[in-house]
Order: structure tokens, then sequence, then C-alpha cells
């Protein structure tokens, strides 16, 4: 009789570290998908800004003409983003093309004509709009992230993370400190 309970007993425990593994494993997976749509959100809106920055350098081109370097920075940037494939990669290039653009804005502001044209006015708006929604989606992806990352570090987690392969953190989608900085214009030049 004492066998047949410790029997049932370990029965009992294994079928509920299986049910436990099942349902961490099940856990894992959730978090990584909402990490990947998360990320896959970000490079929507970074398309999306990328597939602006065209028509933008068309309008200024006519009207700063002075201004060919923030032109050329610009569209470095926004070369470096197309050509990024990693979220690191694409972080640090989104990085560098918002310093560019923020650089491009701040010239703008010395052409009073560019200011007025109605197309520079409406790409100007579409940017605003997406840097809105890329710093949302920015967010999100961070706080997938951290729930990721949280969960593969802790016990009983870890373990089971660590037997199907899924103990890589992620990384953050970060500001660098280019885009903390403030963007001053130069305007010495037009006076020459």
């Amino acid at each position: 009789m004492l066998e047949l309970i410790v029997g049932v007993v370990l029965a009992i425990v294994l079928f509920l570290i299986v049910v436990g593994v099942i349902f961490t494993y099940n856990f894992l997976v959730s978090l990584r998908a909402r990490v990947d749509n998360a990320w896959s959100q970000i490079d929507v809106q970074l398309k999306r800004r990328v597939d602006l920055i065209p028509n933008l350098i068309e309008t200024v081109k006519g009207y700063a003409k002075f201004e060919k370097s923030v032109l050329v920075q610009v569209t470095n940037a926004r070369t470096s983003m197309m050509s990024a494939t990693s979220a690191k990669e694409k972080a640090d290039a989104n990085n560098m093309l918002t310093g560019a653009l923020k650089s491009l804005f701040a010239v703008a502001e010395a052409y009073p004509a560019l200011k007025a044209n109605e197309n520079f006015i409406s790409l100007q708006e579409e940017l605003s709009s997406t840097e809105n929604k890329i710093a949302y989606a920015r967010q999100f992806y961070n706080d997938s992230v951290m729930s990721w990352n949280t969960a593969i570090l802790q016990f009983p987690t870890n373990l089971i993370a660590g037997i199907v392969g899924m103990s890589k953190q992620k990384d953050y989608f970060g500001v660098s400190e280019a885009e903390r900085a403030v963007v001053k214009a130069d305007f010495s030049d037009l006076s020459k």
C-alpha cells in the first residue's frame, strides 16, 4: 500500500513538473513573439520615415542652396538606415538619422520662404507624426524586451530558457547621446 501511495505521489509530482515546463516554455515563446512584433512595429515606422526623406530633401534643395553638407548628412543617414539589418544597426542608424533631421530643421529656420512652403510644412508634420509613432513603438519594444530579459534571468524560467536555447537577452532600442544633445544651428555662413 505504501508503495502505491509513493508511486501516485511521484506520478503527480512528475506530472506537475511536466506541466510547469510546458507552461514556462509557452510563456517564453509568447514573450519572444511579443518582442518580435514590437520590433516589427518599429521597423514599419522607420521605413515610413525613410520613405519621406527624399521628398523632404527635394523640397529643401531649392531653398537651402548653401546647406549642402546638411543635405549630404541626411542622405548618408538615410542610406545607413536602409542598409541596416540588425536591431542594433537600425537603432544606431536611427539615432544618426534623427540627429541629421534635427540639423536640417534647425537650418530650415533661416529660410522663411521654406518654412512657409506647404509641401515642406506637410512633410514636416508627417515626419513629426512618424517620430511620435516611433517613440511609442520604441517604448512598447523596450517594455517587451524588459519582460523577456527579466523572464530569462528569473528562476526557474532561466533553467527552461537555457535548456531550450532561449537564454539570449535582447537589446533595448536606446537613445544615443547625440540624440539627447540640443542642436545648434550655425548661420554664420549665410552672411558671406
